[in-house]
């Protein structure tokens, strides 16, 4: 059974058709990239397997489907990170990752001790439980994100969604964020849903990626069968190299047009 399946999903917004009969399943303990140019849906896609979006056709989490859930139930199954998640800046951390505990509490219960405790574990994990009581104002990008996710985990999800997690981050903070979910989810079976613009990125993390266009699904496979140089020209319109990595994997180089470039040096001589 997949930990994720969707079938026929179609999300609408303002009346205009956004999302377009996506259909796609991710094994339990996979990682899907969803990838495709700016308003390809991604992000929407994202949105209304969460929950937070109206949609028509199927979503189902461990066989269960989605549709009609209390969101205290369905936060219990998923996560959602957004691309820019609003943290009030004077909560510490400590409480800010406990809040992944609230879908478990009474309406008027507080958190207990096996809820502190899971979210002190994930402190630990995502390697923030050092500066607990620092107010989230003061946190830098990268530890910014790593609180976030930390957060996600407090909730014991079995599938985590990722809108663009390393968007704000510089290189070495998107290798250590990635490298972060992928021991996760090894470690926990976590299911991952990642949206990611770097197409290099997300082949070298990834099962699987869904190339998405105009709302559509294009592509989807392993990334050597996604990431061609032919379906990134005709989506993305864009000119790159697609070589194969030690590990087989794609590594996306934009190409220079010489042209343009010849013009530029001769103008400029």
């Amino acid at each position: 059974m997949s930990a994720l399946a969707l079938d026929g999903v179609h999300v609408d917004l303002d009346g205009t058709p956004v999302v377009r009969d996506v259909s796609c399943a991710v094994d339990s303990g996979g990682w899907l990239g969803v990838i495709g140019p700016n308003g390809a849906g991604k992000s929407t896609l994202l949105r209304a397997v969460a929950g937070l979006l109206p949609r028509r056709g199927r979503v189902a989490v461990d066989g269960a489907d989605t549709k009609g859930l209390p969101g205290r139930e369905l936060a219990r199954l998923l996560a959602f990170v957004p691309q820019s998640p609003i943290l009030p800046p004077d909560m510490t951390v400590a409480e800010y990752v406990l809040l992944g505990r609230t879908p478990y509490l009474g309406y008027l219960g507080g958190p207990g001790r096996h809820d502190r405790a899971v979210a002190d574990n994930a402190a630990e994990q995502l390697d923030v439980a050092r500066f607990a009581e620092r107010r989230l104002a003061t946190l830098s990008g990268g530890e910014r994100q790593r609180v976030v996710l930390a957060r996600a985990l407090a909730q014991e999800p079995r599938l985590i969604l990722l809108d663009e997690p390393t968007s704000a981050l510089d290189i070495g903070h998107q290798q250590q964020v990635l490298d972060l979910v992928d021991d996760l989810r090894r470690a926990r079976g976590l299911t991952v849903v990642t949206t990611l613009h770097d197409l290099t990125t997300a082949g070298q993390y990834a099962d699987r990626l869904m190339l998405m266009d105009e709302g559509r699904v294009r592509a989807s496979g392993r990334a050597a069968e996604v990431l061609t140089e032919a379906l990134i020209s005709d989506v993305y319109t864009a000119r790159v190299r697609v070589a194969l990595d030690g590990g087989g994997r794609p590594v996306v180089t934009p190409l220079r047009d010489r042209a343009a470039g010849s013009t530029a040096e001769d103008a400029a001589g």
